[in-house]
């Protein structure tokens, strides 16, 4: 493995002890497989943190470009110093900004998009997604289980009851739209795998 997984992964577990922890292990060890498994050339992902998951993908696939969207400024700078770090930086363009802003200027197609950014705008996103997925392509969107309430195995806290009625019709929107065939992993808190088939 390459030695600059090592450093990566202690980063990582840094950023698992902040307010906006990175991806789960076990969501990223599965995203990483994706990327082996499909070799893409263009990666997209929105809602880029810290530049971790991104920096993996790269590492991962040598010949993958990436285009990234984190609308956190601090975030978005770490980002572009993490870029610099793991020596990916000629690979991977960032865009600072709100992601429903960004995606329609978007252009091109894209083998793998990987959606994490704020769970209440996913639906908002998903025209750009499908836009700008390949045919055969696949969009994975994180957190869509959240703590077993989005499937009501476990009681939804009423503040929460907004959020998850958002992630719900973003998960009927995947399974209905015919373009798509979709299954849902509980990998993490829930990664939705699906596939344009046209």
């Amino acid at each position: 493995m390459d030695e600059r997984f090592s450093e990566l992964y202690a980063l990582r577990e840094e950023a698992k002890k902040g307010r906006d922890p990175t991806a789960p292990d076990e969501t990223l060890s599965y995203l990483l497989s994706a990327v082996r498994e499909r070799a893409p050339e263009r990666i997209l992902e929105i809602g880029a943190a810290e530049g971790l998951t991104s920096c993996a993908m790269l590492l991962t696939e040598p010949k993958a470009r990436l285009t990234a969207i984190e609308r956190d400024a601090e975030r978005a700078s770490k980002a572009r110093e993490n870029f610099r770090r793991f020596g990916v930086e000629a690979r991977a363009v960032l865009h600072e900004g709100d992601a429903g802003e960004i995606l329609p200027l978007l252009e091109g197609e894209y083998d793998l998009i990987f959606l994490d950014g704020p769970k209440v705008q996913y639906r908002r996103y998903f025209s750009d997604c499908k836009r700008l997925l390949k045919k055969g392509g696949v969009l994975l969107s994180d957190d869509v289980l959240l703590f077993g309430w989005v499937d009501g195995s476990v009681p939804v806290p009423h503040k929460r009851k907004m959020l998850v009625e958002h992630i719900r019709e973003y998960l009927e929107l995947l399974k209905s739209d015919p373009d798509f065939e979709t299954e849902v992993l509980p990998i993490g808190e829930g990664l939705a795998v699906s596939v344009k088939k046209t």
